[in-house]
C-alpha cells in the first residue's frame, strides 16, 4: 500500500538514532542530517569531551556518550547508559592506516581491524540483537569502496580487508534478522572531504583524477544516503551496499 505522501516516508520523528564515531567528519554530519529529519540523536565517540562539544553544535537535546567500539564491554556499558534500544544504529567509527604490506606493523593491522570490523560486530551484537528481539530496527554500516576494489596509488591491506568484512557482515546480519523486522544496509563511500583525507602526504590530485566526477564527495552527500537507508523510503532494502563514490568504481 502506497503512503499518501511519499515525503512522509523520510520522516524520522519519534525515532532514536545512535551514531558511532559521531564527534567529527561523516559521523557528525550524519547526526545533523538525521536530526533535521526528526530523529533524536545520540553521538558516541572515544573522546568524550570532543563528542560533547559536537553534540552541542547539532542541537540542544542531542546526547553524547563515550564508547570504545573495540571493547565489547564498553559497547554494553553504552547500551546500559542509553537504556531503551535505539531505532537506528549507524556504525560509522573507523580509522585508516595506509602502507604496503611490508610496512604494515602488527599493531597497525590489529588497530584498524579492531575499530573498523570488530567494532561493527560488537555494536551489532549488542544493539542489532536487541532490535531483533524487539522486532524492529535499522542498521546502517559505513563501509568503503575499498571493500570491493584496491584503490591507487596507495595500498592498505588492513583497511581494505576490514571494509570488505563490514560489507559481508552487513549481508550476514541482513539475512539473519530479515524476518525479525530489522534491516541492515551499508554505504561504500569513495573519497570524501574530511580531516581524514586532508593529510598532505596523500595523493589527492591522483584521487581526484581517478574519480569520474572529478572531485571529492561531501559529508552531506554521504549523510543523505544514510538518511534514505534509515527511513521507510528504503523499506524493501536489506543487505545492500550502496556506492557513494563519484563513479570511482565504474571504471
Amino acid at each position: 500500500m502506497m503512503h499518501p505522501n511519499i515525503l512522509n516516508r523520510f520522516d524520522l520523528a519519534g525515532r532514536t538514532a545512535i551514531i558511532t564515531g559521531g564527534a567529527r567528519g561523516i559521523g557528525l554530519e550524519i547526526g545533523r542530517t538525521l536530526s533535521m529529519a526528526g530523529a533524536s540523536i545520540i553521538l558516541a565517540d572515544l573522546d568524550l569531551e570532543t563528542v560533547k562539544k559536537a553534540a552541542v553544535g547539532v542541537g540542544p537535546d542531542v546526547k553524547a556518550f563515550q564508547c570504545d567500539v573495540t571493547d565489547p564491554q564498553s559497547v554494553r556499558d553504552l547500551a546500559a547508559a542509553i537504556g531503551a534500544c535505539p531505532d537506528i544504529l549507524v556504525n560509522n567509527a573507523g580509522v585508516v592506516r595506509v602502507a604496503p604490506t611490508k610496512d604494515t606493523s602488527d599493531d597497525d593491522w590489529h588497530f584498524v581491524t579492531s575499530v573498523n570490523l570488530n567494532g561493527v560486530f560488537h555494536c551489532c551484537k549488542t544493539f542489532g540483537v536487541a532490535m531483533a528481539e524487539r522486532g524492529s530496527g535499522n542498521v546502517v554500516n559505513i563501509g568503503s569502496m575499498c571493500g570491493s576494489i584496491v584503490v591507487r596509488p596507495q595500498n592498505g591491506p588492513a583497511y581494505n580487508a576490514s571494509k570488505a568484512g563490514v560489507h559481508m557482515l552487513t549481508k550476514t546480519f541482513a539475512c539473519e534478522w530479515a524476518k525479525s523486522g530489522v534491516r541492515v544496509n551499508a554505504i561504500a563511500p569513495g573519497y570524501i572531504s574530511t580531516e581524514m583525507t586532508s593529510d598532505p602526504s596523500y595523493e589527492i590530485s591522483t584521487w581526484v583524477e581517478l574519480t569520474p566526477m572529478g572531485r571529492f564527495g561531501r559529508t552531506d552527500e554521504v549523510a543523505s544516503v544514510v538518511h534514505f537507508l534509515a527511513s521507510d523510503a528504503s523499506s524493501y532494502m536489506t543487505g545492500s551496499v550502496i556506492s557513494v563514490d563519484g563513479g570511482y568504481t565504474c571504471w
